[in-house]
Order: structure tokens, then sequence, then C-alpha cells
């Protein structure tokens, strides 16, 4: 097998210099069976361009009667900003249900670089990995309980000793720091002599996480073949990180190899409902994506094998300048991570099936809005990039995505409150109410078609409805957690617009510990989070009532989600709540019907009160059909 030189290196600068004997000689590309990647990416364009075409003149035409005025133009343009992340999103999650229900291997198509199966388990390795936990300002106890229970699942392997763990801290309060050394030293004393593990606490948080990984890098780098990065919430089996870590060896031209994570089992009502739509919801939306990214594909920060020469020797991010948040140190430093590899001639794919790679969601709604905000002043950042030399188009388009997924709150509320001003001006055409409807049950339709196609991925996938509750509980959850989805979307569509005006005057958020486990949000931290969002829809329904009461039935689905905002805060994070669906197995997941081993220390009884054993093998059909990953001493039923 070749291996890269040490230090890494551009690919096509080692065969250019020599260092590399021929181009033949140089690590060969992932093949994938069915249409070349070219064609795949051409015919995804080709659809999303369509559908958004056809939108668009739908739009037009309810719009031109008398022609455009200003209002009109302002509803285009938001429309126009809007529309194509959602229908990326449908056009992303009818493939990724074809390719996992059709008469087509998507191990072959999709992800051959990973071996399912007895076969994909190896028997020994040939590298060194660092383990990588970054913390910063927060409780350390469950960060050490995550790490133990992936230490004893890597040894479960047999080939514990090809790894080695590292904590990296950024931790600036004191009484937390104390805790981390004391965690880390009951951590410690687990392992045999020459297997301990390295806890570095930095002094200076340049960069935060993407600096403390960096400084790292730069002095223990060298000894390692690949990093595994982790977040403190972060928790992989051990069988699937040998597994990564083999395909890595196993194919020299992969840079970033990154699983699909999902969330842990939760205490949280609120945690319990996200949750449950993404994890279904993710599967086809991600097969459809690895489908046509394929070499490149996203990193997601975390729960991902990397080559360490290769990151260390292009990766390095600069420092932009001018003063944060739009200034200093990227603070969303993966996208560009996954370019940069790209762009040295490395593969970066995802792993599009479900494989013991766990994370926890935020337990509340302004906890859910406080991560939401930290990645959109990231992303903020990257118009910068976007014309950075020698990047592929793909990743072009891919930092221009993330900077428009957070461009299109703002746009829908932009088109929202130009529609509203049109009823109050007396322009508002009862006319167009009809097709305006219409169109709303298109676009509303396209946006949750994700959910809906993870829905039906569900129910045709053998022994999955059963691992998700049963038939009546799996229906109640999808259609509860459909309109929680929407009574959400105008919330975040709120704080997301106010957290954009105010960046350019310097807004920004603090980058410290995340709240993962404690539940409740009293009516005052309610009302001091939402009474925004409560004002904007109060304004609304009165002015509209007033002046067009037909507009106010229209813009409903909008406005009552702003108007429960405060409830529904308080409301999704009580303990009560979250005791009540887990004893009802409502917006259950699949880990509390067969508990992978894991994660046996680590779940607490309360969040899986009901439980449903059922077959082991009809969990892993369930979790990696068609192709089921057969990781038999990770999996138990307690």
């Amino acid at each position: 097998m070749l291996r890269e030189p040490q230090g890494g290196g551009d690919i096509r600068e080692m065969v250019e210099t020599g260092r590399v004997a021929a181009p033949e000689a140089a690590p060969p590309v992932i093949e994938t069976a069915g249409w070349p990647i070219a064609l795949r990416r051409w015919f995804v364009a080709a659809l999303n361009l369509a559908t958004i075409v056809g939108l668009a003149a739908g739009v037009t035409l309810i719009l031109s009667g008398d022609g455009i005025d200003a209002l009109e133009a302002v509803i285009l343009a938001g429309f126009a900003l809007a529309t194509p992340w959602t229908v990326l999103g449908f056009w992303n999650a009818v493939i990724g249900l074809v390719l996992l229900h059709g008469p087509a291997d998507p191990a072959a198509s999709v992800y051959p670089f990973f071996e399912a199966g007895p076969a994909g388990r190896p028997a020994r390795l040939a590298s060194r990995t660092a383990i990588v936990m970054t913390l910063r300002n927060e409780a350390p106890e469950p960060s050490f309980e995550r790490l133990e229970a992936m230490r004893r699942s890597l040894a479960k392997t047999g080939l514990a000793d090809h790894f080695r763990f590292f904590i990296l801290s950024d931790t600036d309060d004191a009484e937390i720091g104390q805790r981390e050394e004391a965690a880390f030293e009951g951590f410690t004393a687990i392992f045999a002599p020459g297997h301990e593990p390295v806890y570095r606490r930095r002094r200076d948080n340049a960069g935060y996480k993407a600096g403390n990984i960096a400084a790292f890098l730069a002095d223990e780098g060298a000894a390692y073949d690949y990093f595994l990065p982790l977040d403190s919430d972060s928790v992989m089996a051990g069988d699937v990180i040998v597994r990564m870590v083999a395909a890595m060896e196993r194919h020299p031209r992969l840079g970033i190899l990154q699983s699909l994570v999902v969330g842990m089992p939760a205490n949280s009502g609120f945690a319990r409902i996200f949750q449950f739509g993404m994890r279904h919801g993710m599967r086809s939306f991600t097969m459809g994506a690895a489908w046509w990214n394929a070499d490149c594909g996203p990193y997601w920060g975390h729960n991902a094998v990397i080559r360490t020469a290769a990151f260390r020797a292009h990766c390095k991010l600069p420092n932009l300048p001018g003063r944060p948040p739009l200034g200093g140190p990227v603070l969303s430093h993966d996208q560009l991570e996954a370019a940069y590899m790209r762009r040295a001639g490395y593969e970066v794919r995802v792993i599009p099936v479900e494989t013991r790679s766990y994370e926890t969601n935020p337990p509340t709604l302004p906890d859910f809005a406080k991560r939401d905000l930290r990645w959109c002043q990231g992303n903020m950042q990257y118009w910068r990039f976007l014309f950075t030399p020698g990047l592929a188009p793909l990743s072009r388009f891919q930092i221009l995505q993330a900077i428009l997924m957070y461009m299109a709150p703002p746009a829908w509320l932009a088109m929202t409150i130009a529609a509203c001003a049109k009823a109050v001006t007396g322009t508002f055409d009862a006319r167009y109410v009809e097709l305006g409807l219409g169109l709303f049950a298109v676009i509303f339709f396209l946006s949750i078609s994700p959910k809906l196609a993870g829905a039906l991925d569900v129910v045709l996938t053998r022994g999955a409805v059963r691992s998700y509750g049963g038939p009546l509980r799996f229906a109640v959850s999808t259609l509860v957690e459909i309109l929680m989805s929407m009574l959400m979307a105008p919330v975040v569509a709120v704080y997301v617009t106010i957290f954009l005006a105010g960046l350019p005057f310097g807004r920004s958020v603090t980058w410290s510990g995340q709240n993962r486990d404690v539940l409740g949000v009293g009516w005052g931290s309610a009302i001091r989070a939402m009474w925004p969002q409560t004002l904007f829809g109060g304004v609304m329904a009165v002015t509209l009532f007033a002046a067009a009461p037909l507009a106010l039935v229209w813009s409903l689905p909008f406005v009552a989600g702003l108007l429960v905002a405060i409830p529904f805060t308080v409301v999704t994070a009580m303990p009560v709540l979250g005791r009540v669906l887990s004893r009802a197995g409502l917006f259950a997941v699949p880990e509390e019907s067969a508990l992978p081993m894991v994660l046996k220390d680590l779940v607490p009884a309360t969040a899986r009160r009901w439980r449903r054993p059922v077959a082991g093998e009809a969990v892993r059909n369930a979790y990696a059909a068609p192709v089921p990953i057969r990781i038999d001493a990770d999996i138990g039923s307690r």
C-alpha cells in the first residue's frame, strides 16, 4: 500500500516534484458504482434549478396581476434567498430514499470505502490514532464518563493499543478547571503504564477549539497517523472507530472520514422531540447528499477520523482581518477545513448510515438558540473564503450554502412582513389567496420532505417501526414533531434576523460552555429570551385582524409560533414533560429499545422508561438498512 510521505503534501505536487514516481503511482481515487460523479452533480443541479424556476414562476404569477410593486419585489427577493435551501433538502431526501430502497446497492454507489459486516472488522491495524476531546467551561464529569465508555468499547476490539486519548481544555473557570483535573486523575488511574491519556489545558485560548487542536497537532501530531476529534458530548463505539481507521489505511487518498452522528436517548422533552425528527430525517437526506457530494463531503467538526499529516500541512486557517465577531479567528472551522483538505487533493467522505456515533442535543429551546447562533456567527465569516484560490467548485458552493442557510430565515421574515404590509395598505387581493395557499402548501411540503422521507424510510425498513415504539407511537410522534417544527420555524427566523442585524455592530455569542443536561426554564428567563418573538407576533396579529382578517388566517401558521414562543419554551423544558414522554414511549429512538453497550452506563433509566426490547438483528437492520452493520459485540438489550 502506498503511504503518503511524512508531513503530507498536495498529491498533485508530490507527483510534479518527483516525490511520487509517476501519476499512476499516486493514491487511487475511490471508485463508486453507478453514475459518474460529474453526471450526478449535473443531474442534481438540473433538478434543483428546474424546481426553483417553477416555484419562482408561480410566485411571479401570483404577484404580477397589476405589475410588481416594491413590496412584491421584496417578496420575490426573499423567495429567491429562502427557497434554494428548501429545494435542495427535498431532492437530497428523495434521492436518498430511492437509494435506500431501490434496486441499486447504496454501499457500492455511495460508500464503498467503508466495509459493513464481519468482513469490515479489522483483525489488526498498522497505524496510531489520537482520540482528542475538547473541553471549555463545561461540567467535566459527564465528558470523562463518555471517554471511559469509549475506552471500554475500544478494549473489546483488541486494538486499543493503537489509540491514545488526549483531553484538550480551554477552560478559564478556575473551579471547573479543578474539577477537570480531578476527573482526569480518576480517568488516568484506569490505564496500564505507558498508555495513559494526556491532559493539556491552555492559558491562552486563541482560536478556541480549532486553535487548541492546531496547537496539539503542532506539538504531538507527528507521532500519530490519524486523529479523531470529539466534542465534550461525543460518544463512539470502539468497533466503529477501528473500522473507520481501517478504511483510512486502505484508502490513502481519504483525508477526512466523517461518521453520521445521531442523538442519544434524552430526558428532556425538547431534546426528545427535536432529535426524533432529526434521527429518521437525516438518514435519507445524508444518503442523498453523499451520493452527489462524493469526494467533496462535509466535515462537522467531531466524530470524524482525519489524516494528521495532511491536516497539518493544508488545513491551517488564517486569522481574518478586522475585529471580532466578523474578524479574528475563524470560529466555524469545520467546513473550511474540509474545503482545504479537498483542495490539497484528498477526499472528504461521509458514512451516510448509522454506526454507533453519538452526541447529545440541547435540552431547551434557549440552549438550542445559543448553539444555533454560534454557528450563524461563524458561518458569516465565510464570505471572505468564497474566492479563495484553488478551491473545488463544489467546495465554493458548500461555503455559499452554509452562508445562505442563515440568510434564509431573514429572507422568509422579510417576505412575511412585506405580505402583511400589502394587507395593511389595502393592496391585499383576496383573489390571490387560493393561489397563495397552494404555493404555501407546496413550499411547506418541500421544507418537511426530509422528515417525511425519513418516516417513509422507517416504514419501509424491516424492524424499524418497532424500534421507534410501534406504529401508533411512531405515527403520533411524527405528526406532533412536524407541528412543533412548524411552531419553531418563525421563532428561529426572528432570533436569527435580530442577531444578524447586530453582527456588524459587534453583537456576538460567547463561545463558552454549553448546557447539555440541566432541564427547566423559568417564566422570567423565557420572557427575556422570547419577548421579541411574542411582541412581533402580537403586533402582526392585531394589525392584520384590524386591516385584513383573511390575511391573518393565511398567516396563522407563522403568527401562532410567535405568540406561543414563551409558553413553548417553558413547557418543552419541564422535567415532567420529559418523564411523561419517556414513559409513554413517544419520540423514542431505537436505542431505547436495544441499548448499545457503549451507552450502557451513559443513558439514565429515566430516558428510556418505556422499553420494547427487540431482537438484535432487527435493530441492526433498522440502523443500517439495506446493508446491516453487524456489531454483535457492542449491542445488547437492557
